[in-house]
């Protein structure tokens, strides 16, 4: 199990479909990269930087990992991953940095936590494993939280704390307007900084007025 704390806040959030053996496979590079197969090139293209990866594992009906992309997508024909067609090399790919990776005995189970997300709605709650056909999907920003949190709870730690802001929050006060005499008095003393209160001068401008329209 490995637990990343310094969570990055993703631009996308995925959800990577993979089986054992390749989720095996990357585990074993240190998950340093993914590859996503030819039929998801078009969404694969989009995958850059701060996105987020969760990844479920379809032969297990459950979500294993999540992790950071660290570099835009780029195309290599190098086989690394396995495919039942001899063809598929996941050509296009990702730098990538693990930040919850569990046990395969920590899995979430897909069957407890999938029906639930907002993400497979438009499925009946006992196909929601319908959602997950194909390799990559972008899925809401709330699903992912809600599963990584799940996963790090499994992994026996709890979600980070949310970061506390450096600065003080700024309590605004009333708007004054500081008039400074430059006069003095008869005994050659300054005259004494007044404040106006805006409200206060706007009322008396408002006396003024309906008095001046009376005469």
């Amino acid at each position: 199990m490995k637990i990343r704390n310094d969570l990055n806040m993703g631009k996308t959030y995925w959800i990577l479909v993979t089986t054992q053996e390749n989720l095996d496979i990357t585990r074993a590079r240190g998950f340093s990269m993914q590859g996503v197969d030819t039929k998801n090139r078009k969404k694969a293209v989009r995958m850059g930087p701060e996105d987020r990866v969760l990844y479920y594992i379809s032969d297990k009906k459950g979500f294993a990992a999540t992790a950071t992309v660290t570099s835009d997508s780029f195309e290599d024909e190098e086989r690394i991953w396995k495919h039942h067609r001899e063809k598929e090399v996941f050509p296009h790919r990702v730098e990538i940095d693990a930040d919850v990776v569990l046990d395969q005995s920590e899995y979430v189970d897909g069957y407890q936590v999938g029906p639930t997300l907002e993400y497979v709605k438009k499925w009946p709650p006992h196909l929601w494993p319908h959602a997950f056909y194909g390799m990559l999907h972008i899925i809401p920003q709330r699903d992912f939280n809600f599963v990584e949190a799940e996963l790090r709870r499994a992994g026996g730690v709890e979600p980070p704390a949310p970061p506390v802001e450096d600065m003080e929050p700024v309590i605004k006060q009333p708007r004054e307007i500081v008039a400074i005499a430059n006069l003095s008095n008869e005994n050659g003393s300054s005259l004494s900084s007044k404040k106006f209160p805006v409200a206060s001068k706007s009322k008396k401008s408002s006396h003024r007025r309906r008095t001046q329209k009376r005469r």
